[in-house]
C-alpha cells in the first residue's frame, strides 16, 4: 500500500467527516428543549442533605463499615449493599480478574467509601413540595427481610417512618449483571401521600481512564431514542454553566418515557434501567465535595416526572432495572430485548462508522468461539477482508506498478526540464497518457477501505474478548502491549527502560510490524522528489516505535495484513509492464 495515497485518503476523509460534523450542526434542524420536571429533588441537587457528613468523610466511611449489610450472591455478581441508606457501594464481577493471573483480585466494579473514592447505586423518595412527609434518607437504616439476595432468593429491604407508610425496596438479580428493584410504597395512614422515586449512580472520583481519545468514558444513556454521552470534563464544565431552568450542578437534563443513562470505562457499564413505559427525568451531574476542592463527584440519576399517589390503605410502586457488569455483546442484545430498552447496545463504543464496527465485532467473537483463541481470530479475519477487498486493490497495485515501471523517465523529465515546471507538468502528463497510467487510479481503490480499517482498529481496541485473552508464546494479553523490550535485551537485563520514557519499550511483535512495512514499502514506487523519498525512509521506524505501546492485538492485525499485502503486491505487480509508447504516425 502506498503509504502517502493512505495517509492522503485517511486527510480527505477525515476532512469530508469534520465538514459534515460542522455543517450538520447549523443547518440540520435542531430538537426543541425537552420539558424539565418542575420538582427539583435536593437530595440530587447537593453533595450531601446538611444532616449528613459528605461522602467520603471518616465519619461517614466508619458508619457504613458498621452498619448490616445485604449480602448478594449471584453467579456472575457478588458482594454486598449497605442498609444503611439503602446503596449498592460493593460488588465485584466474578468471571474478570484485574491482571491476566487467575489469582489476581477480581474486578471491582462498585465500592465503599474508602479515603475519597466511593462508587454506588442508590434508591430513594422525595416527598412532594411543601409536604411534611417523612422519607427514608441517606441516615436511613432499612431492614432485610432474611437471607442473601441470588438468583433463587429475592428479598424485601423496608422501612416506615413511624406515621403508617412504609417503603419497600423489593430486589432481585438474575445469572447475569441486572438487578430488578421495585420500589414501593405502603399508606396505611389517614391520608393520601404522593412521592417521586429516584436512583442514582454516583462516583466520588475521576478514575485513572484507559483508553485513548477514540473511546467514550464517562456518563452516557438514551434519552428520546437518541444516544447522549459526555464525558467527564463535560459533566463537570456543563454543570459549571448550566442551561436556564437547570438545577445546580446539572450538566444534561432530559424528560422521556424510559431509557436509560450510568456511567461507562472501556469495558464496564454501571446504569439504570427504569420502566420504559414510566415518564422519567433522567440528569448528569458534577457535583462539589466539600473537603475536596479538586474532586467533585459525578453523578446519572432518574426521578418520576410526576408523583405517584397512594390514597389510604393503598400502594403505590415503580420498578427500575439495574445493570452493572462486563459489556457483552450477546449480553446486551438480550437485555435490549427483553426489557426493550432502547439503544442498550449502543452501550459498547461502536463509533462513527456503527454499521461497519458492530458486524466486524460479531465477525470477531464468533471467529474467536471457533478457534477458541482470538489471536487466531484476528488473523483469519484479515485473512479474509483482504481476499474480499481484492478486487479494489488489484487496481490499485496495478496502477502503481506502472508507475513505478515508468518512474526513471519521470526523473529524467524533471530533471532535463528543472526550469520549466509547467513544460515539466504537461511533459509529464503526456507521458502518463502514453504509457497508460492513471496517477489517481492508485489512491481512489482505497477510500472504500479507510472506514473497514477505522473500524477494525475500533473493535480490536474496545473488544472485551480481546481482555487477557493469550496468543502464543510470549503474548499473554492480547489487550496489552508486548511485554518484551529489545532495550533491555528482551528481559536478560533487570531494567524496565519504560519508566523513563514511553518510547523505551519496543518489544518483538511491535519490531516484527516496523519490518513488514519497510518491506511493503519497498514495493512502493519512490516519490519523485529526495526529500520526500528521504522522509518515507523514516517512516517504518516512526510507526515501530508509535505501536510499541499499542495493544498486542492491534499490532498483530498490522503484521498480518502487511505481510498479506506485501505477498498481493508483488504477485500483482510482477507481471504488470508499461504499455509502448505509441509513435506519432501510428495508426489507431
Amino acid at each position: 500500500m502506498d503509504n502517502r495515497r493512505l495517509l492522503y485518503a485517511i486527510s480527505i476523509s477525515l476532512a469530508i467527516l469534520v465538514i459534515f460534523q460542522v455543517l450538520g450542526s447549523y443547518f440540520l434542524p435542531k430538537p426543541p428543549p425537552k420539558p424539565i420536571a418542575q420538582h427539583v429533588s435536593a437530595t440530587l441537587t447537593t453533595n450531601a442533605p446538611s444532616s449528613v457528613a459528605a461522602p467520603g468523610a471518616p465519619v461517614e466511611a466508619t458508619a457504613v463499615a458498621a452498619a448490616p449489610r445485604l449480602i448478594i450472591d449471584a453467579p456472575a455478581i457478588k458482594g454486598s449493599m449497605s442498609l444503611l441508606g439503602a446503596r449498592l457501594d460493593d460488588l465485584v464481577l466474578t468471571n474478570y480478574h484485574q491482571t491476566v493471573s487467575k489469582k489476581s483480585p477480581l474486578v471491582r466494579l462498585l465500592s465503599r467509601p474508602s479515603g475519597s473514592k466511593s462508587y454506588y447505586v442508590q434508591f430513594g423518595w422525595d416527598a412532594a413540595p411543601g409536604s411534611t412527609l417523612a422519607v427514608p434518607g441517606p441516615q436511613t437504616l432499612w431492614t432485610n427481610s432474611g437471607g442473601a439476595l441470588s438468583p433463587n432468593h429475592p428479598v424485601t429491604l423496608s422501612w416506615n417512618n413511624g406515621a403508617g407508610v412504609t417503603y419497600e425496596l423489593l430486589m432481585a438479580v438474575d445469572t447475569e449483571y441486572m438487578l430488578t428493584v421495585q420500589q414501593r410504597v405502603v399508606n396505611a395512614s389517614k391520608t393520601p401521600i404522593a412521592v417521586f422515586p429516584w436512583s442514582r449512580v454516583r462516583r466520588d472520583y475521576l478514575p485513572a481512564v484507559e483508553g485513548s481519545f477514540t473511546l467514550h468514558k464517562g456518563p452516557i444513556g438514551a434519552f428520546n431514542g437518541t444516544l447522549h454521552e459526555m464525558d467527564y470534563d463535560g459533566v463537570k464544565s456543563g454543570a459549571k454553566h448550566p442551561q436556564a431552568g437547570q438545577a445546580p450542578g446539572t450538566a444534561f437534563q432530559d424528560t422521556n418515557l424510559g431509557g436509560w443513562a450510568g456511567i461507562t470505562g472501556k469495558y464496564w457499564l454501571t446504569a439504570l434501567i427504569p420502566s420504559q413505559g414510566t415518564e422519567m427525568t433522567g440528569a448528569y451531574r458534577y457535583l462539589d465535595r466539600p473537603g475536596h476542592p479538586k474532586q467533585g463527584a459525578y453523578q446519572v440519576d432518574y426521578m418520576t416526572a410526576r408523583a405517584i399517589d397512594a390514597a389510604p390503605g393503598a400502594t403505590a410502586s415503580t420498578t427500575l432495572h439495574v445493570f452493572a457488569g462486563a459489556k457483552v455483546l450477546s449480553i446486551l442484545n438480550g437485555y435490549e430485548a427483553k426489557y426493550h430498552i432502547p439503544l442498550f447496545e449502543r452501550a459498547i463504543d461502536f463509533g462513527w462508522f456503527f454499521f461497519l464496527t458492530k458486524p466486524i465485532f460479531m465477525a470477531l467473537d464468533y471467529l474467536a468461539s471457533v478457534f477458541g483463541n482470538f489471536g487466531v481470530a484476528i488473523i483469519v479475519f484479515t485473512v479474509l477482508l483482504k481476499l474480499a477487498l481484492f478486487p479494489l486493490v488489484r487496481t490499485s497495485y496495478r496502477s502503481m506498478g506502472r508507475m513505478r515501471a515508468v518512474a526513471p523517465k519521470v526523473a529524467a523529465l524533471r530533471e532535463r526540464l528543472k526550469d520549466d515546471t509547467v513544460q515539466q507538468q504537461k511533459e509529464i502528463m503526456a507521458l502518463y497518457k502514453a504509457e497508460g497510467v492513471n496517477p489517481a487510479a492508485g489512491c481512489l481503490p482505497m477510500l472504500p477501505q479507510i472506514p473497514i480499517f477505522f473500524s477494525l482498529y475500533k473493535v480490536i481496541f474496545i473488544s472485551i474478548g480481546m481482555r487477557h485473552a493469550p496468543f502464543i508464546l510470549w503474548i499473554h494479553d492480547l489487550s496489552a502491549e508486548d511485554p518484551t523490550n529489545i532495550f533491555n535485551l528482551f528481559g536478560l537485563i533487570p531494567i524496565h527502560p519504560s519508566t523513563l520514557s514511553p518510547f523505551l519499550h519496543l518489544g518483538v511483535l511491535p519490531i516484527i510490524m516496523g519490518l513488514t512495512m519497510w518491506g511493503q514499502q519497498r514495493l512502493n514506487p519512490p516519490p519523485p522528489d529526495p526529500t520526500q523519498a528521504k522522509m518515507m525512509q523514516f517512516m517504518p521506524v516512526i510507526f515501530t516505535f508509535m505501536l510499541g505501546r499499542f495493544a498486542a492485538g492491534l499490532v498483530l492485525y498490522y503484521c498480518v495484513n502487511n505481510t498479506l499485502t506485501i505477498v498481493q503486491q508483488w504477485f500483482i505487480m510482477r507481471g504488470v509492464t508499461p504499455r509502448p509508447r505509441r509513435h506519432a504516425d501510428a495508426k489507431i
